[in-house]
């Protein structure tokens, strides 16, 4: 995926959070996006779980982890505020959670990310750009990767302290961080 800026998140209302949140609140971090359903078997047993690992496996003022709730199926059962709030509670939930908006026929956030379903797995980089996005389960290795790389790159206006240590005959060196 080409880095690109990441749209805002389309919410209704926030679990765990003072206020609303949206993408600039996260300038600085890694921002880890859940996008989940509560009776999505994939997102109960891979990708919530997951979420919480990165969680408590990263400093928070480096690596942030929201859940955003996209309902587009069994409305009537999981569309509430309450049952996310009882569902949150019971498999201990304790990072943000936004409440994607219904807009249509599909949640506004849902839509603006062109998720195919969930769970699907949001990494943005911390100058706001999208630089992953995943319909399904990914490894816990991958993902480590993904975000080790992000977290070692520059933020934008801090210097790049690359320097190349040059080619000759047998090749060219990469640069290095200073």
């Amino acid at each position: 995926m080409i880095p690109h800026p990441a749209p805002s998140l389309l919410t209704s209302g926030w679990l765990n959070s003072a206020g609303p949140l949206d993408i600039p609140d996260f300038q600085g971090r890694v921002l880890i996006i859940e996008a989940f359903q509560m009776l999505c078997p994939g997102c109960v047993s891979h990708g919530l779980p997951q979420a919480q690992r990165i969680a408590r496996a990263f400093p928070s003022d480096r690596v942030a982890v929201i859940g955003l709730h996209t309902v587009f199926e069994h409305h009537d059962v999981q569309g509430t505020r309450e049952a996310l709030a009882a569902f949150a509670h019971e498999y201990r939930l304790d990072f943000p959670i936004g409440i994607d908006r219904q807009d249509g026929r599909l949640p506004a956030s849902m839509t603006a990310y062109d998720m195919q379903g969930t769970p699907t797995l949001v990494v943005i980089d911390r100058n706001g750009l999208r630089h992953f996005q995943h319909f399904g389960h990914i490894d816990d290795l991958s993902l480590g990767g993904i975000i080790g790389t992000l977290l070692a790159a520059p933020t934008a206006g801090e210097p790049d302290n690359a320097t190349t240590t040059g080619c000759d005959q047998t090749g060219c060196a990469a640069p290095t961080r200073a």
